[in-house]
């Protein structure tokens, strides 16, 4: 199918992503790393290298959660069982935000960065193609428990459209990186985009990207912000975080990306 393939872009800015196009080939592509730095650099880091040759954009934001229980088939909520033995067990790696009745973290990075850049999964199936907003694709356990993104049976990811207005401009992708699996404990995508909109977008912390409160984008944006204010900033965007018994660490973790990110767009 060669509309999984490639990378093209126009003379708009916009981009078009195949689905079964390489994270290496994201990461190294000039114009990828030129105009949407911020995706370029999440597949840079993704996992390892070995992986990031052979994993696609498709597969990525396809690929199931990472929870021990879960991939181990233990009874639990997403297995078909009643309970959540990771709520009380071992949950260092999962979720402190939009937690419940299942506390699994989407496990990929490209994805935080598709959400900071308002992009568009394409998606085709019986019924037809259609569009998805990237902060729509991912869907939370109280929306539905047996998958974690808005296909039905028989789609499948076609391609991912970057729009114009997300071109350039100032864009990072951080993480801290679980020593043990390579995922990330937590990212984060940080883009001002040259309208001078700011978007800031958390993974590893949610069953979805969490996009932080737009009250503290616009702080950040406002510049002249002194270490107090812009600490104060990251705490309110971690305003409604419930870590679990062995997860509490990954509040930090976020406030310290938090701290970057919002310093890094308040000096514009």
């Amino acid at each position: 199918m060669p509309e999984l393939l490639g990378i093209e872009c126009d003379a708009t800015g916009a981009a078009r992503i195949g689905g079964a196009v390489r994270l290496s080939e994201l990461a190294d592509h000039p114009i990828m790393r030129d105009r949407f730095a911020a995706l370029a650099s999440a597949c840079e880091q993704a996992l390892t290298p070995a992986t990031r040759e052979t994993e696609t954009l498709a597969g990525s934001l396809g690929q199931r959660p990472q929870c021990p229980y879960f991939r181990a088939q233990v009874s639990c909520r997403k297995n078909g069982g009643t309970d959540c033995p990771a709520h009380d067990g071992e949950n260092q790696t999962l979720a402190i935000l939009e937690g419940g009745p299942c506390w699994v973290v989407h496990p990929s990075d490209p994805a935080t960065a598709l959400v900071a850049l308002e992009a568009t999964i394409l998606v085709d199936g019986p019924d037809g193609a259609r569009p998805i907003p990237a902060a729509a694709f991912f869907v939370l356990p109280t929306v539905r428990m047996d998958r974690e993104i808005a296909l039905n049976d028989g789609e499948l990811i076609v391609a991912v459209h970057l729009p114009a207005h997300s071109a350039g401009g100032f864009q990072q992708f951080a993480r801290v990186k679980d020593q043990a699996s390579n995922y990330a404990l937590v990212s984060l995508a940080t883009v001002r985009r040259t309208d001078g909109e700011a978007r800031m977008v958390l993974g590893g912390v949610s069953p979805r990207p969490y996009r932080v409160y737009g009250s503290v984008e616009e702080e950040a944006i406002s510049g002249g912000l002194d270490d107090d204010t812009i600490a104060s900033l990251a705490e309110r965007a971690l305003l409604d975080a419930e870590p679990l018994s062995k997860n509490g660490d990954k509040l930090e973790f976020a406030a310290v990306l938090l701290r970057d990110g919002i310093r890094a767009i308040a000096e514009g």
